[in-house]
């Protein structure tokens, strides 16, 4: 009776059951159908590969997550790990001339061993695994940024090609991600240690009074996440063809959404291989549909994480709705079938309802582009920065009085976020771009997929290394960080003693202004430098490093801070302290002219942000429309004192 029930009720039955019971791959087509439905260029075969390599990272990363999430324990250290195998690879390789063939197991080897303490730590140190991998995390970010002495290292050609395609068209990150995909769900479904993994996690006691050696699976689920982090982390330096120390920051927390969005239980004991698979498809979608939709960068964040949580809630309410019906008797399972469908229908409903509702608001933040100029997209390396504000605030100036379509997307301070830009770019067909890159050598394989596609690069503020660009429009770092020497020499006098903030360490920009002012102030023999220290072009962390400065080394009668962000937060904790001592920044920006006015700040290097995002933005829509472009566009630098900032501010 029922099989004659469900022929007649057609195929349909069959469909909403298998949606149903694959909540995360119903999240997943939902977003692929709507996301096509708004853009044009989503379905393309390049986008759609494009999508693959930026889910690849993740993914692989995801994958080693799982096993430990699956174990019932949490693993924060994979993008550190993936960081600092990478930058083994490339310093054994390239800096210590060890053979590829050599070089490359010692990477995996590398990032095992981190899951192997991680492992010990928890399994026989009985530190908690939240505990264990957040230092983790710390000692692999430290140990990457000293390996490489905060550098971008250059990868062997050899290795460098994974991140190519086969054939012109299949990019070998997909088929990584396909292989080590493979590989979990082998271990997890056909193996021994598979199985334990998920009796560890649905009830550790058991499984130990059932003869499995917890503390050993443990070490060993660790050491797999270890090594499958140190893969992820090849794969994402061979799409930059460079190691970075700073790469993959905060990617263990997509990989742990990733997982989750996939069904696994963050109790442990659930969760799949193919679900985290598609979990990471689910971020990535978003984030390429976002990108083609021109959605704002700050607004991005918003629905990401919006859109995460639903998924995940989806899911759970999936879950609970399909135990319920459990009845005795066959009046209670009819009655409890009977409300177990409701209860799905009424997913089915909201999960409809929440999509008509994401979409709507995508088609509201999506701004219009109906103007009939060349259309511009421009990457810029942060916009959680004033200086970078500026900047985007000219271009976007620029264009609306040029009557061109210009897309801002945020890089976020992140290499491997910026190449999926620029490849979203290119789908997208944009008729040029500008490009103000995180790192000059990360951004060189993407850029070089532009000129393949005959799209013109203006490279803004930093150079792009290893491809073509039409134009450089940049202000000269190394001459500012000389001037910046020579008004502070001036102002104390040729002796004395200083501190210097630097920038994010392994940015060109803190290593150019740093070697300008270092090439500056060698002319003043007296003037000792007591203190050099990173303080990540932030204000908070500028009053942090400086007030630890100033206990450490007493009086200090001035200070040079690569921006003027560090430069507000160095003036604040000599402030705080009572001290008194001459502070330059770098920049430019309206706080540190007001600064400046006040006394706050002795002087500024004024670059000139605004006029570089105009000048940028009126150099590609010359490249777009056919016109020759000047190749090396100095927007000048300027010292900024009390005398002449109201010429400024």
């Amino acid at each position: 009776m029922p099989t004659d029930t469900a022929k007649s009720g057609g195929t349909w039955p069959v469909v909403r059951r298998f949606l149903l019971d694959n909540g995360a791959l119903t999240a997943l087509a939902v977003l692929v159908v709507f996301m096509s439905l708004l853009s044009d260029d989503f379905l393309t075969a390049q986008n759609l590969l494009n999508v693959g390599v930026q889910a690849a990272v993740i993914a692989v990363l995801a994958f080693g997550v799982t096993f430990v999430i699956i174990s019932g324990g949490i693993d924060l250290s994979v993008g550190s790990v993936a960081a600092l195998s990478a930058t083994m690879l490339a310093w054994l390789a390239t800096v210590e001339g060890v053979p590829v063939y050599l070089a490359v197991p010692l990477a995996a080897a590398t990032g095992t061993a981190a899951g192997l303490v991680n492992g010990a730590l928890v399994a026989y140190g009985k530190l908690p695994p939240f505990i264990a991998t957040l230092a983790m995390l710390s000692i692999g970010r430290g140990l990457s940024l000293v390996i490489s002495e905060g550098s971008p290292i250059a990868l062997p050609d050899s290795v460098a090609r994974l991140g190519d395609s086969l054939g012109g068209w299949l990019p070998v990150p997909v088929l990584i991600m396909v292989v080590m995909g493979l590989i979990t769900a082998v271990i997890l479904r056909r193996t021994f240690a598979g199985r334990a993994m998920y009796a560890i996690g649905g009830n550790e006691e058991a499984a130990r009074l059932s003869g499995i050696r917890v503390k050993r699976h443990k070490l060993g689920v660790y050491a797999l996440s270890g090594l499958f982090a140190a893969v992820a982390g090849v794969i994402l330096a061979s799409r930059l063809a460079s190691a970075q120390p700073q790469a993959a920051q905060g990617y263990e927390l997509d990989a742990i959404a990733a997982v989750v969005i996939g069904g696994a239980s963050l109790a442990g004991g659930v969760g799949t291989a193919s679900g985290t698979l598609i979990g990471a498809l689910i971020l990535a979608v978003l984030r390429n549909g976002l990108n083609l939709l021109s959605v704002s960068a700050f607004w991005q964040q918003v629905v990401i994480g919006v859109v995460i949580a639903l998924a995940v809630l989806f899911d759970t309410v999936r879950r609970r709705s399909g135990s319920g019906g459990a009845g005795t008797g066959g009046g209670a399972g009819a009655a409890g079938g009977s409300g177990g469908r409701g209860r799905r229908l009424a997913v089915l409903g909201g999960a409809a309802a929440v999509t008509a509702l994401i979409v709507g608001a995508l088609s509201f933040l999506t701004p219009d582009s109906s103007s009939e100029g060349p259309r511009v997209g421009m990457s810029v390396s942060t916009l959680n920065n004033p200086f970078f504000l500026q900047m985007r605030d000219g271009a976007e100036e620029e264009a609306a009085d040029a009557g061109v379509d210009l897309v801002v997307t945020d890089a976020q301070d992140d290499p491997s976020q910026q190449a999926d830009q620029i490849e979203n770019f290119v789908s997208t067909g944009v008729d040029t771009m500008v490009l103000n890159p995180v790192d000059s050598d990360a951004v060189g394989p993407p850029v070089r997929g532009a000129n393949n596609a005959d799209i013109p690069v203006i490279a803004a503020d930093r150079g792009v290394n290893d491809a073509e660009t039409e134009a450089l429009v940049t202000s000269d770092n190394v001459e500012g960080g000389r001037l910046a020497a020579q008004v502070l020499a001036e102002e104390i006098g040729e002796e004395g003693r200083i501190a210097v903030l630097q920038g994010t360490p392994g940015a060109s920009a803190s290593r150019e202004r740093g070697e300008g002012f270092s090439e500056g102030i060698a002319e003043y023999g007296d003037i000792e430098v007591v203190a050099e220290q990173p303080a990540d072009f932030d204000r908070t962390r500028g009053l942090d490093v400086m007030t630890n400065m100033l206990q450490a080394n007493g009086d200090i009668d001035a200070v040079f801070a690569e921006n003027d962000e560090m430069a507000l937060g160095a003036s604040a904790a000599l402030s705080d302290a009572g001290e008194e001592a001459v502070v330059v920044g770098f920049d430019g920006t309206p706080e540190g002219f007001e600064a400046v006015e006040q006394g706050t700040l002795f002087a500024t290097i004024a670059q000139q942000p605004a006029e570089l995002g105009r000048v940028a933005v009126r150099n590609a829509i010359d490249a777009a429309r056919g016109e020759s472009v000047e190749e090396d566009v100095r927007v000048p630098v300027e010292i900024v004192t009390e005398d002449n900032v109201d010429d400024f501010s």
